[in-house]
């Protein structure tokens, strides 16, 4: 695959229609209440039952530490499933507070010792493109190991977020010689210059959601900046991170520079962000674990933390929508790698004089989404990540249920195997139900009514959250107006999920604190230090 620029993750076109491709049908298990709602049918891609083998082996899975793969100091192992079915993957080695000891100590003899931060930034970028150039070449095993354990459509895997995954390498890899610091005027005889350093070792805990894209995202810049690092994987998702940690030190990536463990949160995920010789912590996740991980790290060495933390995004639907477009991008917004996505657009709100219209054809558009084995061509929505979170978006079905939200269709599991849901409309929902306040990470789709712009910005911002929106208009007035007034980190007009390399992402409020890729994401991994020096009988100031 050429190298090229991705401006998106995952841009949907809004002339795209449900997918053609060959289906049979399940019966809607859940008890729909909304109008002609009862007995509705999803379109499924086969028989949940009739599953795809994985077209690829496990090759590693013990911690990768000073550029050995070794087992848990522990000896012990956990299991990793596969969503599809809740069967065991394969046992990782599970990481703990000794094996975190282990990979910081082998990240700071990298760092004070040797050769990566001394090394030329041009040196730099050439390992992380030929890293690169590994993962391409070894794109499809892992396009195919991200569904199997994640379950994400395998389509999506290896055209969105694979080519992504690559850009966003080149893209850092050009960054690691263009950091430079500053010359600066004084008031009397001094030179001043700023020097821009690498922090030291950093400190990243990943989610499972985008395991591979979230690796790029933590990886790229501190390395470009000549940090070491420990990355702690999602304990759901351990595989690719693995994987493409041993394609980096194929590059020429020296030893001690990336570790890799793998362990639950509470013991490595806890020692790492708690670790006095973990000079900086980045951290994706939910804002309840944030908060944790901010407290570890103040009350260790005041570490400096960046957190890229939960949503619930309004993707706010206009009086002059066209309201075909509007249901599909709206669709695309929330329902999207299964609903499992931070910035999803969650609360659809809708004004009231197209909100029936939209609503009939919003519930059309997810009885018709094909949902089914991710590795199947075709198929727009594969299982949820485990039994936690397949349980926790049932609760929140019936949350809205109780909350006497109309239920428009779904609202239950489908299947008897894996942790698969249907995709699920709710209309009439109120600011103060569950549902619109909390964030779900699940197929769920909550659609309110408004009036005037006035009032959406007001019930928009209204949320603990900060993280991204959406505005569908045909008026430059009411896109100006909303961009501004809304508080959050990113807004997407008459598009969403665009995740350019370039482009910062980040949220106010509880959705975290600071930015992830572009430049902002940089300074994420640099120290400032200004150096003063006395000149004598300077020819100028």
């Amino acid at each position: 695959m050429a190298a090229r620029r991705i401006s998106s993750l995952l841009t949907r076109s809004l002339s795209v229609s449900s997918s053609s491709a060959s289906t049979s049908l399940f019966s809607s298990l859940g008890k729909n209440s909304g109008r002609n709602g009862i007995g509705k049918r999803f379109s499924t891609a086969a028989a949940l039952e009739d599953l795809i083998v994985p077209p690829v082996q496990i090759a590693y899975t013990q911690n990768l530490i000073d550029g050995k793969f070794v087992d848990a100091a522990s000896g012990k192992t956990f299991p990793t499933y596969d969503p599809r079915t809740g069967d065991v993957i394969a046992n990782v080695a599970e990481g703990d507070a000794e094996d975190i000891d282990r990979a910081v100590a082998a990240a700071r003899k990298a760092f004070d010792e040797g050769p990566w931060p001394k090394m030329t930034p041009y040196e730099r970028s050439r390992i992380m493109l030929r890293f690169a150039d590994l993962v391409e070449k070894h794109s499809e095993e892992l396009a195919a190991l991200e569904t199997w354990n994640n379950g994400k459509p395998h389509e999506q895997a290896a055209k969105s977020e694979l080519p992504m995954f690559i850009r966003l390498f080149h893209y850092y890899a050009g960054w690691a010689d263009k950091i430079h610091g500053l010359t600066v005027p004084a008031d009397g005889p001094h030179h001043v210059q700023i020097l821009h350093e690498p922090i030291g070792v950093a400190g990243q805990i990943i989610p499972w959601n985008f395991p591979l894209l979230m690796f790029a995202w933590k990886v790229g810049p501190a390395l470009a900046c000549g940090n070491t690092i420990v990355l702690k994987t999602a304990e759901q998702t351990p595989l690719t991170a693995l994987y493409v940690a041993k394609l980096f030190h194929e590059a020429g990536l020296p030893p001690g520079v990336l570790n890799v463990v793998s362990g639950y949160g509470p013991t490595a995920g806890a020692a790492l962000a708690s670790h006095m010789d973990v000079d900086k912590v980045a951290f994706t996740g939910s804002t309840d674990t944030g908060k944790i991980v901010l407290e570890l790290a103040a009350k260790s060495n005041l570490k400096p933390v960046t957190l890229e933390l939960g949503g619930k995004s309004p993707f706010i639907i206009c009086e002059d929508a066209d309201v075909d477009k509007a249901v599909e991008l709206a669709h695309f917004a929330l329902f999207f790698n299964q609903g499992q996505c931070c910035c999803a657009g969650s609360r659809t709100f809708v004004h009231e004089r197209v909100y029936d219209e939209f609503i009939e054809k919003a519930k059309a558009r997810a009885l018709k989404r094909v949902v089914g084995d991710p590795f199947r061509k075709g198929v727009e929505q594969g299982p949820q990540i485990d039994t936690e979170q397949f349980e926790k978006v049932l609760r929140y079905i019936r949350a809205g249920i109780e909350s006497n939200a109309t239920l428009e269709c779904g609202g239950d599991r489908l299947g008897t195997k894996g942790y698969f849901v249907q995709p699920t409309v709710f209309s009439n929902v109120m600011d103060d139900m569950l549902i619109a306040k909390d964030e779900i990470f699940g197929p769920v789709q909550s659609i309110l009514k408004f009036k005037d712009i006035d009032e959406v910005i007001r019930r928009a911002n209204n949320t603990r959250y900060g993280l991204a929106a959406g505005v569908f208009t045909k008026s430059v007035e009411a896109a100006n107006t909303l961009t501004r007034a809304l508080r959050a980190g990113t807004v997407w007009v008459n598009c969403f999920d665009v995740f350019d390399a370039a482009i910062p992402f980040g949220g106010y409020k509880m959705s975290g604190i600071g930015r992830e890729k572009g430049i902002y994401s940089l300074h994420n991994y640099l120290q400032v230090k200004a150096v003063v020096t006395p000149l004598k009988n300077p020819a100028w100031l």
